[in-house]
């Protein structure tokens, strides 16, 4: 199993951003001694508790505070941005940490329409181009294009796009180049997209295709502390979705919070998008999903109160695949 993390950098209720941030450095170092393989950092804009917004700088601070550990964005919002720039950043990242970036990027608008378009510079949305968008960004990737993005590099960024479902996979696989699929977001379409990608694969970027699967995961010592810990994530994602409060609430407020029918509905049906359990049990649900997905690399999700939780989570998961 090759396993990555993928953080989102939600701030907990009374920490302070800067407090936040620092953590996140010090979970990759940590990351990288476990033997995690990669670390990502999200974009959201325009949210209370959402601490990253600018991945590529979070890469190169990771990546100068660790040796080998693989860095990445999951992912930064192409439609809104110039592929020249984005090449030319990831680029610069690889000349400066050869061999550890890893450029994953997305269709998403970033956030309702006055921060699309402030992200954007007023310019209209191009989330439906976001195909267009991709390949320009290879070709300034493999240097095709009359304007050259530098630096060049010997070797280049591993490419990824992120996506749901069939459609995106299949871009992916037409392109040659990775795929990330969020299981974490919409675990419907997973064996399918995963299917398409393989299926569909042509060489490009990538010789051979490399797809990896998003995952929210919570390890406990046991079932039952797992699920315990699991409530702040559960009150966390409900009030997130309702655009209530993207900040993790502390135990108590998430056990005290009155939940109506819906709401308990709705938490019912975002448990199916995690794996919650002592080892023994993370074990089993993620080489099962492994099985079904024939994918074997996963950036696991941790959106619990406690960094010290959060910590000991990622720390049993990479010792149950030692």
């Amino acid at each position: 199993m090759h396993l990555g993390i993928l953080d989102q950098m939600p701030r907990p209720r009374y920490f302070s951003v800067e407090e936040t941030v620092e953590e996140t450095i010090k979970k990759v170092q940590l990351a990288e001694e476990w033997g995690y393989e990669r670390y990502w950092f999200a974009e959201h804009h325009g949210t209370k508790g959402m601490t990253a917004s600018a991945p590529e700088i979070l890469m190169a601070t990771a990546a100068a505070k660790t040796k080998s550990i693989h860095v990445g964005s999951g992912g930064i919002l192409l439609s809104q941005y110039s592929p020249y720039k984005v090449a030319t950043q990831m680029l610069q990242l690889q000349s400066i940490f050869p061999g550890r970036i890893e450029a994953g990027i997305g269709r998403s608008p970033g956030g309702p329409e006055r921060i699309r378009s402030a992200l954007a510079n007023g310019v209209k949305n191009e989330t439906g181009i976001y195909p267009e968008k991709v390949k320009q960004l290879l070709h300034y990737f493999e240097g095709d294009q009359s304007v050259q993005a530098t630096p060049r590099t010997r070797v280049l960024p591993n490419l990824y796009s992120l996506g749901l479902g069939e459609n995106s996979a299949q871009l992916a696989a037409e392109l040659g180049i990775g795929y990330v699929f969020g299981h974490f977001i919409q675990p419907g379409r997973g064996v399918h997209a995963h299917k398409q990608y393989q299926q569909d694969f042509q060489p490009g970027l990538l010789a051979n295709p490399q797809a990896i699967t998003a995952a929210l995961v919570i390890c406990g010592a046991t079932d039952e502390e797992a699920e315990e810990l699991a409530i702040t994530q559960d009150i966390w994602l409900l009030r997130t979705e309702k655009g209530i409060d993207s900040r993790i609430p502390t135990y108590e407020e998430a056990k005290a919070m009155r939940l109506t029918t819906e709401d308990k509905k709705r938490i019912a049906a975002n448990r199916k998008r995690m794996i919650i359990g002592g080892p023994a049990k993370v074990k089993t649900e993620l080489s099962k999903w492994s099985e079904l997905y024939e994918c074997d690399h996963w950036l696991l999700l941790n959106n619990t109160y406690h960094f010290a939780d959060q910590r000991q989570s990622y720390e049993r998961i990479a010792d149950i695949f030692a």
